[in-house]
C-alpha cells in the first residue's frame, strides 16, 4: 500500500453502537480537496476496500472506511436495523471524521445507506458526489426463505469450508474471477454473524427512496455488473434515471461484488466526481 498515515477511531452512535473507523491520509503533501468515504455491503467489512483505498491514497485523497454496525469490529446498538438507521450511522461517521466535501462510495447495502442519507439528511448538500456500486433505490423485498438461509447455522457452517463456501457464493460474482478474490469474498461472508446477516437482508422490505431522490442535487455515478444476480440491473438503471444528472454504466462480465471484481472502476468514478 502507498505510504500513508493511518488513524483508527470509534464513532459512538446515539443508540449505543460502536462503529470502528479507519482514516487513511497520504504521508506526503496536502490531501486532495475531496475526501472519499467507503461504505461496504452487507456481510462484508471495510477490508473489501483494500485496493480501492490504496489507489485513492496514491491519488492524494484522504480515505475513510468503517465497519457497518454488527459487521467486523462494530457493534449493533439498541435500535432495530433499518436503512434509515444505517444512513444515520453514515452521518455520524462523516461528522466525527470531519469529512470534507466527501465523495461517498456505497456498495450494495452500503449504497442503500448512502442513498437514504443523500435523500433525507440536511447535511447531504455538503457531499461532492455519490458512487453507487451494485445497488438500487427500491425492489429489495428479500423472501423469507433467503432471510432464513442467511441466519441459518447450517449455511454458516458451509461458508466456513473454503471450497463449499466459494461454490455457494459463486453466483455473486461474474465469470473468470481470480480465485483469490473469490476466497476473500467467502472469508468476509463467512465471518458475518448469522443473525446480523438475516436482520440486514430483512430490513429493506418495502423500502423505496425513489421519490425522495428526485430532489437530490448531488452528482452521482451508478455502476452495475451485467452479470449481477443479486440486484437486477434494471433496478440500477431505474435508480440512475431518478437521480438528476446521474450517469449509468453497465460493467461487462462483472457480477455483484464490484469492489472486489472491478476496484479500479470504483476508483475512477470517485476521482471523476472529486474533480468536479
Amino acid at each position: 500500500m502507498a505510504a500513508h498515515v493511518s488513524r483508527e477511531l470509534t464513532v459512538r452512535t446515539d443508540d449505543g453502537a460502536a462503529l470502528e473507523v479507519t482514516v487513511l491520509a497520504p504521508l506526503v503533501g496536502t490531501p486532495a480537496a475531496a475526501d472519499v468515504v467507503l461504505v461496504h455491503g452487507w456481510a462484508h467489512t471495510r477490508r473489501v476496500w483494500g485496493t480501492v483505498a490504496d489507489r485513492l491514497i496514491r491519488a492524494g485523497h484522504r480515505v475513510v472506511s468503517y465497519d457497518q454496525r454488527g459487521h467486523g469490529a462494530s457493534t449493533l446498538g439498541r435500535t432495530p436495523v433499518s436503512v434509515e438507521r444505517l444512513a444515520a450511522d453514515l452521518s455520524a461517521v462523516l461528522g466525527e471524521t470531519d469529512a470534507r466535501e466527501a465523495v461517498v462510495v456505497g456498495h450494495s447495502g452500503g449504497g442503500f445507506a448512502a442513498l437514504s442519507y443523500a435523500a433525507t439528511s440536511p447535511s447531504a448538500g455538503r457531499l461532492r458526489g455519490l458512487v453507487l456500486l451494485g445497488t438500487a433505490g427500491h425492489g429489495q423485498d428479500t423472501p423469507d426463505s433467503e432471510v432464513k438461509m442467511m441466519g441459518s447455522p447450517v449455511f454458516s457452517a458451509a461458508l466456513r469450508r473454503p471450497w463449499l463456501g466459494r461454490r455457494l457464493l459463486g453466483s455473486t460474482m461474474g465469470k473468470d474471477v481470480d480465485p483469490v478474490v473469490r476466497e476473500v469474498n467467502r472469508q468476509l461472508f463467512a465471518a458475518a454473524v448469522p443473525r446480523v446477516r438475516a436482520e440486514f437482508f430483512r430490513c429493506t422490505r418495502g423500502w423505496d427512496v425513489r421519490e425522495a431522490l428526485k430532489g437530490v442535487s448531488v452528482a452521482a455515478v451508478v455502476l452495475h455488473g451485467e452479470a449481477d444476480k443479486v440486484i437486477d440491473i434494471e433496478l440500477a438503471r431505474s435508480l440512475a434515471e431518478v437521480i438528476p444528472g446521474a450517469r449509468f454504466e453497465r460493467v461487462p462480465d462483472a457480477g455483484h461484488m464490484l469492489p472486489l471484481e472491478r476496484p479500479l472502476l470504483a476508483v475512477s468514478a470517485a476521482m471523476e466526481l472529486a474533480s468536479r
